[in-house]
């Protein structure tokens, strides 16, 4: 008689090789080395703004999220390290959606001399390779929210004189220009009408930077229609409409894919809205159309877009205008002292 003993059960035993192997593979994970953890301001020679957070996860496994110019900030799949370098998988490019792979990209991370060094790699079908060289600058601990109570702010300064763009200029200059000005409003108008990343049309900054600040911005969204305000140059303020097909984190009143509006108090496409926003110490307060959506809350890293990642360091303010037409007015930033 066959023994039926649970050790010679089948299924059983692909559960327990399973289980055996993948303790394993967590056993003999190599660690992340320690000068490599926290968040990270890249510098890349190509000069597109880079992000990098590397912590761990309680099973030892690496958390990665990185973000180059444009793209997700959600952690990524497939991190290994090996031999004190993390491989990090980024993009693939494919010609149309499921057609062959034009392009796969990765970044490799190590340190160097205690200093956090890498970089992108990218694969073309033929077999040729480019790399694009960073070296990392660690973002300092989040701290504590501020008491806004006692801010103190030094003069209003009006960005926009309601007649020309005197102390503004496109933040590519080889981008084509739709800004102009029109009846006292500050207009863009581009013919694109999807929400791709990137256009042919061009994201207007100020020629001035600031720190940490108030803004009073109004704007005219179209429906269906896409644009941003960006404070510091690294933090988006989302613009569409109150019926958008971009909601939640990513909706009216976000700090796109950061921090996520608490209601919907969005207007409809084709109408006057507001923002006042404040924002102090990595912490952001949001008023849109008079209602409070987001209430002194941190924001952990730059939205998507970013000119620059250092949290430390002054940007401009900048409204996009590579994705559709919009319109500002009333354009009112005041400084913390």
């Amino acid at each position: 008689m066959i023994s039926k003993s649970p050790l010679h059960h089948p299924g059983r035993t692909a559960v327990g090789l399973l289980l055996t192997f993948t303790l394993i593979a967590f056993a003999n994970a190599e660690p992340i080395p320690e000068p490599l953890k926290g968040d990270w301001s890249l510098s890349i020679e190509s000069g597109e703004a880079g992000w990098l957070s590397i912590t761990e996860e309680a099973n030892g496994q690496p958390k990665v999220a990185m973000l180059v110019d444009v793209g997700s900030i959600a952690p990524l799949k497939g991190v290994e390290v090996h031999q004190n370098e993390i491989h990090i998988p980024l993009k693939t490019h494919r010609d149309g959606k499921n057609g062959p792979i034009l392009s796969q990209s990765r970044a490799r991370v190590w340190s160097d001399a205690g200093k956090l060094a890498g970089e992108v790699v990218t694969t073309f079908a033929d077999g040729r390779e480019m790399r694009d060289p960073f070296t990392g600058k660690p973002i300092p601990p989040m701290p504590p929210a501020p008491d806004l109570s006692k801010v103190v702010y030094g003069e209003p300064i009006t960005l926009f004189n309601g007649k020309d763009l005197t102390g503004w200029r496109l933040r590519r200059p080889e981008k084509i220009n739709g800004w102009s000005v029109e009846d006292g409003v500050l207009v863009n108008h581009t013919p694109k009408t999807d929400f791709s990343a990137t256009g042919a049309y061009g994201n207007l900054r100020t020629e001035a930077e600031f720190g940490d600040c108030q803004l009073h911005i109004e704007f005219l969204i179209e429906k269906d229609r896409n644009s941003g305000i960006y404070l510091r140059g690294m933090y988006e303020a989302q613009v569409v409409d109150r019926d958008s097909r971009m909601q939640g984190i990513q909706g009216i009143g976000s700090i796109f894919g950061r921090v996520a509006a608490t209601e919907n108090a969005g207007f409809v496409g084709g109408e006057w809205q507001s923002y006042d926003i404040t924002l102090v110490d990595r912490h952001i307060t949001v008023v849109l159309n008079g209602v409070k959506v987001i209430d002194n809350q941190p924001v952990p890293g730059p939205t998507a877009g970013a000119m620059h990642t250092d949290p430390m360091t002054p940007g401009p303010l900048y409204l996009q205008g590579d994705h559709t037409s919009v319109k500002y007015r009333n354009i009112v930033l005041t400084p913390v002292e």
